[in-house]
């Protein structure tokens, strides 16, 4: 997968109504996600996925966005550590 402009572009700022991030036990290592949700649709993407910072820098620039969500996911290991970094309601 990959975060390109035009993905990005699917993901108005003014449209978001949350964005969570969590991780995947990959057995040996973990996956940090991220499902956004736009209009009752919700697109997932995960640090391995090229453009992740550009996802990262758009999705900061929301009003109240959790800036310390990258702490709060990482730091148990092999939990799910689920983040609402922001939510519209």
């Amino acid at each position: 997968m990959m975060i390109t402009p035009a993905v990005i572009a699917q993901l108005p700022l003014a449209d978001i109504g949350s964005v969570v991030f969590y991780k995947r036990d990959e057995i040996t290592t973990d996956l940090i996600c991220c499902d956004v949700e736009v209009a009752g649709r919700v697109s997932s993407f995960n640090e391995e996925a090229k453009g992740w910072d550009d996802l990262i820098a758009h999705l900061s620039a929301l009003p109240g966005f959790r800036a310390d969500w990258y702490e709060a996911v990482a730091s148990s290991a092999f939990a799910a550590s689920e983040t609402v970094a922001f939510d519209r309601r």
